[in-house]
Parts: C-alpha cells; structure tokens; sequence
C-alpha cells in the first residue's frame, strides 16, 4: 500500500485527499491536533484514517502532504526531522510563498527522505473540509520546486502522483515563483485592501459611499475579504518581493497623478489602451492565482416567483448555483439577476438553458 498523510485537512488538504482516496493501493491519512477535526475527516469521508498523532500519521508514508499555514511550515519540518521517516519518502506542501521552505528544508535533515516544494493555485471562496472537492484542482496550474539535489526519480514519483489531481504541472525557481505570485496575487490583495480602507474612511462621513459600492465596487475588491491571519503571514514571508514591488506600484500610480495634472488625455488613454491590449491576451477560463468568478447576468421582469422559477429550472437540470444576486429590480424597471457558479461548465449550461427565456450576458 502506499501511504499519504496529510497534514492540515481543510480545503486545499481535503481536496488533495478526494483526488487520492480512491486510486487502488493507496491509503490516505490525515492528521489534525483538534479530536473534533479528526472525527470530521473521517465521518465525512474524505480521508480513510485520521489521527492526532504527528509520529503515527508521519511514519511509514510514502508521500507527506503539508496542507498548514505558510508561517507554520519551518516547524512543522522540524518535527519531521525527529522521525524516523521512511526511505524515500517525499515531503511537500501548499503554501503561497516557496522561497522561505525551501530554505527551511535545506537546513533539517530529513535523512533518506525529499522535500519539494509545492503550491497549487487554485482556491475558493469557501474554506474548510467542507469545502473539499476532487475538481478544486482541475486544469490549475500546480507549481512544483524541487532543489537541486532531489533526485529526478522522486521528482516524477510526486509528478505522478499529482497527475492525479488533473492539474497542470509546471516546475519553478522558488525565487522565481515568488517574484510571479508577489505580481499576481500579493500586490492585488495589498491594492484591494487598501482601496477598501481608503473608501470606508470616506463612508464614515457620508453612508452613500458604502451603499453605492454594492454594485461594480464591490465586486472588484473581493479579494479584500481575504483571510487576515493567512494573509499576514503570506505578506510577512514574501516580504521583500512586496516592498519592491509595492515601490514600482506607486511609480505607476504616480504617472497617472502627473497624466491628471496636466491633463493629458492621450496619456491616459494610452495607459488604458496598454492594460486592456494586455488584458484582453490573459485566458479566460483558465484557474489562477485569484479564485476565478463564474458569472452570468440575467435580465428579469419585475414579476412575483421569478427567481425560484429560474432556481428550480437550473435545478431540474442539475446545475449547482452558489449564489444569486438581485442587483436591481423595482417597478417597471427590468431587474439584473446574477447567478453564481461554482465551475464554467455549469456556467456555460445555464446559459444555454436560460438563453430562449432571457436575456443573458
């Protein structure tokens, strides 16, 4: 039997579990210092085992997934250099940053055993092993940092293994890696924060500013409802990748101020020309770093039990809606519906479902 433990089964952990729990000759265990966690895993069946032992969930594996906190990592590690680990086996993770593990790595003897960086980039609004699901990583990018004197046999050996989950696999630089997450990701939840904070400090004075930011505003500052402890310790790792970058940030902020003061419409309409020639070349429906929106807009009549009648047609055909937003229905004025979901697939169902009733964009 090949033994994979996991430490740490919430979304991205019990996601990692469903892809493997069902592969022949393979055992998952899972581990959690919290008995109710423990129950949890096992009562909802996501993993075949669990236990609050770290020795008894690590020894004999054959892959050690570490599914915790960026800033919990390095001593995970340490204790798994107390253990007698089986030869060969590999240790990896999920974390954010892979620059600071892999230094922390380096630096533990881990024996006979290998340890490879990894980051799945893929996420959820959700959390939790309630939210586990065997698609979370389906058609995302999967980064993998081996160093440099991990063999290539275990390299493949966690590959295949991976390939399981059916994500796109892609080998990095830790350094590398985290230079591309800080732009993608950690800049924007820094930018979305702050934009937020700027805006409630103005809604203190006039409520107007946060009843009008319901709408667009909202929506494009999602990501500033990130977990804070999660994120502070992403931020606190990547450190300097964050400043340099947050120095180049107000370079750019600081070309539109001069556009602005001497107004310089061409200058900016440049600008915008430039970031949407860029934008427009970003695939769509590919999973990425930010957790990708599945949205469609649905022009309603004003008319008694005309949501519950679009909610039990999508789900006669069995599309799962995560959410529904009226955006804005009163007399005589058509109302936007907006159906959220969960994949483009039931996206794209929905709307070839509801396109000979409505008008949907």
């Amino acid at each position: 039997m090949t033994k994979i433990a996991i430490f740490g089964v919430g979304l991205m952990g019990g996601s990692l579990a469903l892809c493997f729990k069902d592969l022949p000759e393979v055992t998952v265990v899972g581990h959690s210092v919290n008995p109710n966690s423990v129950r949890k895993y096992v009562d909802r069946g996501v993993v075949h085992s669990a236990t609050t032992s770290f020795k008894e969930a690590a020894e004999d594996a054959d892959f050690i997934f570490l599914c915790v906190p960026v800033g919990n990592l390095e001593e995970y590690l340490l204790k798994l250099q107390e253990i007698d680990l089986k030869p060969g086996c590999i240790i990896t993770d999920v974390g954010s940053t892979k620059a600071s593990v892999c230094r922390a790595a380096a630096k533990v003897n881990l024996r006979n055993a290998w340890f490879i960086g990894g980051h799945p980039m893929a996420g959820s609004e959700r959390s939790g092993v309630e939210a586990a699901s065997r698609l979370l990583y389906e058609n995302a990018f999967y980064v993998l940092t081996p160093a440099p004197g991990v063999p290539e046999e275990a390299y493949e050996r966690l590959v295949e293994l991976l390939n399981h989950t059916k994500a796109q696999l892609v080998r990095l630089e830790p350094k590398v890696h985290d230079e591309i997450v800080g732009a993608i990701s950690h800049l924007p939840h820094i930018v979305a924060a702050a934009l937020v904070n700027q805006v409630s400090r103005y809604a203190e004075v006039n409520p107007l500013y946060q009843d009008l930011a319901a709408g667009g505003f909202r929506d494009i500052t999602r990501i500033a409802s990130s977990e804070p402890v999660i994120w502070r310790d992403i931020l606190m790792d990547n450190r300097q990748v964050v400043l340099d970058l947050l120095h180049q940030w107000t370079e750019e902020t600081n070309l539109f101020i001069r556009l602005l003061e001497a107004e310089d419409g061409e200058g900016i309409e440049e600008q915008f020309s430039k970031s949407r020639a860029f934008r427009n070349q970003i695939p769509e429906r590919r999973k990425g770093m930010l957790h990708s929106l599945y949205d469609l807009y649905v022009d309603i009549p004003d008319h008694p039990g005309i949501i519950g009648q679009i909610a039990s047609l999508l789900g006669s055909e069995r599309i799962n809606l995560s959410n529904i937003q009226v955006i804005e229905s009163r007399a005589d004025v058509p109302g936007i519906l907006r159906l959220s979901f969960r994949s483009d697939r039931d996206m794209d169902k929905a709307a070839a479902i509801l396109k000979d009733k409505y008008e949907v964009r």
